[in-house]
C-alpha cells in the first residue's frame, strides 16, 4: 500500500492486476496504425472508454453500426468484442475491405461454442444478450439459447439431454460456476459439457479485486460506463462488501465519498487506458491531501 504523509485522509493502494487487457491493446495499436495512412470506419466501439474513442476520433476514425452493412471509407475495423462470420461476410460481399481486430480470446470463445454444436449439445451462452460479444458469438447459431441470471434457467429447452455450455469472456468466473451449478441441479440426468471460455484477464483482474478488498473499505472502479467487465468488478466489489463507485474520469469523483475512510483502492475494467488510472491516481492524492 502506498503510504502519503502524516497529514492524509486517507491512504491509497492499486490493484495488482487492472486496466486494458492485451486483446484490446493489440486492437488499438493495429487500428491506430492502420488509420495513420488510410481512412477507416469502426465499426462499433473498438474499447467500451471515451478516452480511447476520442484519440481515434482524432485521428479522423469514423464510426458504424456493425448491422449497417453501410460505412463511408473502403476499409473498416471489426473491433475486438468480435463479430459473427455472418456479418464478416456481408461486409466482404459489400465490397469493403475488412480488418479484423478480435481478441484471440473472444476467438477460442466462438470456437469453444462451435465445437459443442458439432458434438450435438443444446448451446447456452452466459452473458448479457445486448453486448457486442454475446451478439457475435450466437450470430452463426440462432439455435444458442442465452442465459444471465438464475431466473433465466427456467427458460432453457433442452431437448436432446446434452447441454454444452459457454460464456461471454467478461463474466466474473464465480457467477459463471453459479449458474453452471444450478443448471446440474435443474438437469440432474443430462449429459452437461462447459467450456470456460472466461478470458484470463478478467479473472486476474477479479481475484486482485479480492485481495484489494481485503486491503481497502472503498474502491474506486474506472472505467467507461458501458464497460461490461467493469460494471462486473464495482458488483463483485459490493458484494465482498466495500463500497464501490465506478467512475470514468476525475470529474465524476465526489470528495464526500471519502468521508470517514482510511484506506482507498483503485481498480479498472480491461478497457480502460492507464492514463484514465493515473488521472484518477492523482484526482484522490489531491483530495487525501487537501
Amino acid at each position: 500500500m502506498m503510504k502519503l504523509t502524516n497529514k492524509t485522509k486517507f491512504d491509497v493502494c492499486v490493484a495488482s492486476h487492472f486496466g486494458m487487457c492485451f486483446g484490446v491493446k493489440a486492437a488499438i495499436a493495429k487500428t491506430k496504425k492502420l488509420a495513420s495512412h488510410t481512412p477507416i470506419t469502426i465499426l462499433g466501439e473498438l474499447a467500451h472508454n471515451d478516452t480511447v474513442i476520442k484519440k481515434l476520433e482524432n485521428l479522423g476514425a469514423k464510426k458504424s453500426n456493425l448491422e449497417d452493412h453501410n460505412a463511408k471509407t473502403p476499409n473498416v475495423i471489426i473491433t475486438a468484442h468480435g463479430t459473427s462470420d455472418t456479418q464478416r461476410k456481408k461486409w466482404a460481399d459489400n465490397g469493403y475491405i475488412v480488418t479484423d481486430t478480435t481478441c484471440p480470446l473472444v476467438h477460442k470463445a466462438h470456437n469453444a461454442l462451435k465445437t459443442l454444436i458439432l458434438a450435438e449439445y443444446t448451446p447456452v451462452l452466459i452473458g448479457k444478450p445486448e453486448h457486442v460479444e454475446v451478439r457475435g458469438l450466437a450470430g452463426d447459431f440462432p439455435q444458442t439459447q442465452i442465459i444471465l441470471n438464475i431466473q433465466d434457467i427456467d427458460k432453457l429447452n433442452i431437448k436432446n439431454n446434452k447441454i454444452g455450455i459457454i460464456s461471454q469472456t467478461t463474466q466474473q468466473i464465480d457467477h459463471v460456476n453459479s449458474l453452471l451449478s444450478e443448471i446440474k441441479q435443474k438437469y440432474p440426468n443430462a449429459k452437461v459439457k462447459y467450456i470456460d471460455t472466461v478470458c484470463s484477464p478478467t479473472k486476474e483482474r477479479q481475484t486482485a479485486l479480492v485481495d484489494l478488498c481485503n486491503k481497502s473499505e472503498i474502491i474506486i472502479v474506472v472505467g467507461g460506463k458501458n464497460s461490461n467487465n467493469t460494471a462486473q468488478l464495482a458488483q463483485k466489489c459490493r458484494n465482498l462488501g466495500c463500497v464501490a463507485y465506478h467512475v470514468q474520469s476525475p470529474n465524476d469523483i465526489k470528495p464526500t465519498w471519502f468521508t470517514g475512510y482510511k484506506k482507498v483502492g483503485i481498480t479498472a475494467g480491461t478497457s480502460t487506458p492507464d492514463e484514465d488510472v493515473e488521472n484518477i491516481k492523482r484526482k484522490l492524492l489531491q483530495i487525501a491531501t487537501a
